[in-house]
């Protein structure tokens, strides 16, 4: 065939198949391995027809970047956190185990009913008697006192399980939030989840997806205390009590090495959060929240399979860097639903128990859309980037803590004022 001929021919395939959906003949799908797990043929659309699909999904445009190569993730998704467009997607609604990025939804559902975070609880022997052997575990002890503050530290720096079941028991019991984190994951349309352990420890038929993880770390973003613990690097967590009535303390630092830049792992440039987990049958797990120019992401990776250390936040960085680079030239694939309740204006909660008082957000009794206006707030001196809802679309406010917070290195700045 002339030379001509073949670019030709070359040029007009490339212009072809630019308007279509990679599928899983990807570069990006280059694991075929008979050994690993396939998803199933038919997955949930919530949030559109392509989202249900096996395989990446992406609709590349003029100028846009191709996906990066080497993503080994079961399933992952890159979503725009403002409008809630996904750019792309691999197996979103592949329902696996969470591993401890489910403590985002038990964050989301159980933070506004323990308010003041200031209010203090002494941990009983029964508060910590059924925690999963080789639990992730933060230090707490019994018949000592915390506060609610120490509390949520100690879930989203340390993904202590010890602190998940304090704030548990103090909630209304295990049962009890359970059962309201499945009714709010319900009212958010994470329909792929089912809880059976508040923590994420392996459990039968305890499963998650890509998807939901997504709309739980969208959904708690709202919140400023929600904000601020998951942006949180380092802080000093209570231990023994001395002679003289006075407690010690010591240092935990944030398991989210895009965070804190541990381990060899390079700190993302304009991270807030959110939560990274580990368990056996889970592998590792992470969903992250990052800003740049302006743009907010959201991106989650679930179980990769590369042997490289750390792959799980490699993987991640590397969707958040095409994601920045995408944006706008990519035709989204689907979108992020808002919760059930978003039209209608009433409480986006479970509605059950101590979190029925109406008040969210630090339990300033306002409702999702007052908190468009309230959500700078709060930050303290976390990230905390200002997410709103209103509408049911998520709104990135200008202004306040946001304006200060969003220029890099800011992450670094967070690095060097642990919290206390």
């Amino acid at each position: 065939m002339p030379a001509l001929k073949k670019i030709a021919l070359t040029i007009a395939s490339t212009a072809f198949l630019s308007t279509f959906v990679v599928t899983p003949a990807s570069a990006v799908d280059k694991d075929t391995s008979d050994n690993r797990p396939k998803p199933p043929a038919g997955m949930s659309r919530v949030g559109g027809e392509l989202l249900g699909r096996t395989g990446t999904q992406v609709k590349l445009g003029a100028g846009a970047p191709v996906l990066p190569e080497k993503l080994t993730g079961r399933s992952w998704i890159v979503a725009d956190a403002e409008s809630g467009q996904v750019l792309a997607s691999h197996n979103a609604h592949w329902r696996l185990p969470p591993a401890s990025t489910l403590k985002m939804l038990f964050a989301d559902t159980v933070m506004p009913g323990l308010q003041p975070k200031t209010r203090t609880y002494t941990v009983q022997d029964e508060d910590l008697a059924d925690l999963g052997e080789g639990s992730s575990l933060v230090g707490v002890k019994e018949h000592l006192s915390y506060t609610v503050h120490d509390l949520w530290l100690g879930v989203f720096l340390r993904s202590g399980n010890d602190a998940v079941h304090v704030l548990a028991s103090m909630y209304g019991g295990i049962p009890k939030t359970v059962a309201d984190m499945q009714a709010h994951a319900e009212e958010l349309q994470a329909l792929d989840t089912k809880v059976v352990s508040p923590d994420g420890y392996d459990a039968p038929d305890q499963v998650s997806s890509a998807y939901d993880l997504t709309l739980f770390a969208r959904s708690g973003l709202q919140k400023a205390d929600f904000r601020e613990y998951c942006s949180t690097a380092e802080a000093e967590f209570p231990g023994a009590e001395k002679k003289n009535g006075k407690r010690e303390t010591f240092g935990i630092q944030n398991t989210n090495r895009l965070l804190t830049g541990a381990d060899g792992v390079d700190p993302y440039k304009g991270i807030a959060g959110v939560k990274n987990g580990y368990t056996t049958h889970a592998g590792n797990t992470f969903t992250g929240v990052a800003e740049r120019d302006g743009k907010v992401l959201l991106v989650t990776v679930m179980n990769p399979s590369s042997g490289e250390p750390h792959a799980v936040y490699k993987e991640a960085a590397s969707l958040l860097d095409w994601g920045f680079d995408a944006s706008g030239k990519v035709t989204p694939v689907g979108e992020l639903v808002p919760p059930r309740s978003a039209g209608t204006g009433t409480d986006s909660g479970s509605g059950k128990g101590p979190a029925a008082n109406g008040k969210s957000d630090g339990g300033n009794g306002s409702s999702p859309t007052a908190q468009t206006a309230a959500a700078t707030g709060g930050g303290g001196r976390g990230v905390g980037i200002a997410l709103g809802i209103a509408g049911g679309v998520l709104v990135l406010l200008a202004g306040g803590v946001f304006l200060v917070n969003r220029r890099w290195p800011l992450p670094d700045l967070v690095r060097r004022l642990p919290r206390r």
